[in-house]
């Protein structure tokens, strides 16, 4: 077999290896840095040279050797950290990322850019340590095709001690030492077991094949004299299928590989499995549906295998829909690094805090949400958090704290972004939309005017930077995290800081609604918007000039949407005080919802409607009933804006009919 096979399994361990590297070096403490991290950092860029030159990717291997040497010098104490070799640590970081995925789209690596890293990482040791980092060489790498050759003999005699490895381990790491040289003889106990060999490969070599199975502690690799070497015996030919499998295998602590084993599955076939089990969901629907409506009273042996039916496909659902979800730490270990390295750009102090990180959210948000995060992340260093000067002349602490915090909220996830710096200033943001023909007034409300941030080019920024000042940026968060049914609010409060609060669905494929019935049609609203229902009576129903209805629910007036008018549906209740108002929420507002009647509360698959079908104004998506019908999920917001768009096209057509009966009789 092949082992470029295996190429992908090496790319998302290395993936996994460089962002350990980059939260240990964040965390470092460069007056007293703590052991366990440097020798994990350390470890990290070992295991990432080893599976390098196995599969024979040479530029990723020199790299990492250079680095390696580097951190194996400040791990002894040789080299004294400073942030400035923090910074460059993570600049070689950054460049073994960007040779990672030039050998993941199978082209070279850029060769300049390889070379100035490589200098400056030997300035570095030359400048700290006095002698040149050391380099690899290339003739030591492993084609990617093909398994090193045996030595058939020749080669220097070699003890190779293992410690502390498990049996079966023990036995893969034998043939694979019998493919890079000629095994004599094995003896020992599970504490040390040691292998006497030849090979023409380096030790370093050795170590770097082997610690795809074990830690480097668990080796001890020396020369031997030839004496020493017993009658050879050639080792057993192992199975071609196990030994190549073996070599790509990732690093792994021996003594936890039973108790925490895992498997890399494709997104695509998870997706997959959770559409088949959405499927299966709507045909028990529609089973108890075609029951209910045959009034089936057979016996009970029936009636319990339907109820035994729905609750294991509803763990089902559960099981697999827990699979797509991963912990938000997915997301926030992401900006430690821009903290830092905006927070030093900007000159400003500032602490990065997460709280949440073990909250789960389906992994297909947690990759939509990180560009509108970030957004917000930087934000807040550029616009909210103040430098050092200003924060003391303010009596604050001169390190500004910026916080993102997870947590569950009922069916929801509520994401926070807050920081402790001056706040939004309510004046400079009313002038700015004054002067960019926004409509506002000094009446409106802080909720009011700081939504106004969101609008399209909006920004106080006195000047354009690489950071911020061009307008873009917080209308993208907005319309994203809408495009992920959810909304956004601000909360601000001058010299004390924002806060930002993002609430997001926990998953897109299923979703608790709530069904309503107008006319002959059914509609979803997504219980999470909904707030309470009630039927109006004629005193608290105020009409508006231009034909607005507003509901009065104890001391707030709510604008009357009637579903029936946005959606165009016939033979509907038209009398609110007939019909029954569902009071929703949508983008930080309540509204009156008149609908016929309530259904009653599900669970549904969400169905794409944008890729099935087109972009419906008022609506995010569709679901299958258990009838078979095709039943609409409202958005509200949109659903507000769809009505109101309907009664100024309803008034216009009106004037246009008063004009042409008065053009008639004057004529």
């Amino acid at each position: 077999m092949d082992i470029s096979d295996f190429y992908s399994t090496f790319f998302e361990e290395a993936e996994e290896l460089l962002g350990d590297m980059e939260a240990h070096l964040l965390a470092l403490d460069v007056d007293n840095p703590n052991m366990e991290q440097l020798n994990a950092i350390f470890r990290a860029a070992h295991s990432i040279k080893g599976g390098a030159g196995t599969f024979g990717f040479e530029a990723l291997q020199r790299t990492t050797h250079l680095l390696e040497n580097l951190l194996d010098y400040t791990r002894r104490g040789e080299l004294t950290l400073r942030r400035d070799i923090v910074d460059t640590f993570l600049e070689a970081k950054d460049m073994l990322h960007d040779q990672l995925d030039a050998y993941r789209q199978g082209v070279e690596p850029d060769a300049e850019a390889m070379a100035r890293i490589c200098e400056v990482l030997q300035k570095l040791a030359l400048e700290e340590i006095g002698e040149p980092a050391g380099d690899v060489a290339p003739a030591t790498t492993v084609a990617p095709s093909t398994p090193p050759p045996a030595s058939g003999g020749a080669g220097q005699p070699l003890s190779v001690a293992l410690l502390g490895v498990s049996e079966s381990d023990r036995k893969l790491l034998i043939e694979e030492l019998g493919q890079l040289g000629d095994v004599l003889e094995t003896r020992g106990e599970d504490d040390r077991y040691e292998v006497l060999m030849q090979s023409t490969a380096s030790a370093d070599d050795i170590e770097a094949v082997m610690c795809f199975i074990v830690e480097p502690e668990q080796l001890d690799i020396r020369s031997i004299p030839p004496e020493q070497l017993p009658v050879p015996v050639k080792a057993p030919e192992p199975p071609p299928k196990a030994e190549t499998k073996r070599a790509a295998r990732p690093a792994v602590d021996s003594r936890d590989s039973g108790a925490n084993s895992s498997i890399r599955v494709p997104v695509a076939k998870v997706d997959h499995i959770i559409n088949l089990v959405g499927e299966l969901i709507i045909t028990q629907s529609m089973l108890n549906q075609v029951v209910e409506d045959s009034e089936f009273t057979g016996d009970g042996g029936f009636a319990s295998g339907l109820s035994l039916l729905q609750r294991t496909a509803r763990d089902l659902q559960e099981a697999v829909m827990s699979v797509r979800m991963v912990p938000m730490d997915y997301v926030f270990s992401r900006f430690p690094r821009l903290v830092r390295d905006l927070a030093g750009k900007l000159g400003k102090d500032v602490e990065l805090i997460t709280e949440g990180k073990s909250t789960e959210l389906d992994k297909s948000l947690t990759e939509r949400i990180i560009d509108p995060l970030t957004h917000l992340v930087r934000n807040s260093l550029d616009h909210g958090l103040e430098t050092p000067e200003l924060r003391a002349a303010a009596g604050k602490p001169g390190t500004g704290r910026l916080t993102l915090s997870a947590q569950h909220q009922g069916g929801n996830i509520l994401i926070e972004v807050s920081d402790d710096g001056a706040g939004l200033d309510r004046e400079r943001i009313l002038a700015k939309a004054r002067s960019n023909g926004l409509p506002v007034s000094d009446n409106m409300s802080d909720e009011e005017v700081w939504q106004l941030i969101f609008a399209p080019g909006f920004s106080t920024a006195e000047a354009v930077s690489d950071v911020s000042g061009r307008g873009v940026g917080m209308d993208v968060v907005k319309r994203n995290i809408q495009a992920m049914g959810g909304h956004v609010d601000v909360l601000s409060e001058a010299g004390q800081g924002t806060r930002t609060r993002i609430v997001l669905p926990l998953t897109l494929a299923i979703l608790d609604g709530m069904s309503v019935r107008v006319g002959e049609e059914t509609f979803i609203l997504p219980v999470s918007a909904v707030i309470e229902s009630l039927q109006p009576r004629a005193d608290d129903l105020y009409t508006m000039a231009g034909g607005d209805v507003l509901l009065k629910v104890r001391e707030d007036y709510l604008p009357l949407v009637a579903l029936h008018h946005a959606m165009e549906v016939s033979g509907a209740v038209t009398d609110p005080t007939s019909a029954i108002v569902v009071i929703v929420q949508g983008e930080g507002r309540r509204y009156a919802l008149l609908v016929d009647e309530l259904v009653g509360q599900q669970q549904v698959v969400v169905k794409n409607l944008e890729t099935n079908y087109r972009k419906v104004p008022g609506v995010s998506a569709a679901t299958i009933l258990g009838d078979g019908s095709v039943a609409l999920i409202l958005d509200i917001p949109d659903l507000h804006r769809l009505s109101q768009s309907k009664k100024a096209s309803d008034a216009v057509a009106r004037n246009s009919t008063v004009l042409s009966s008065k053009e008639v009789s004057a004529s």
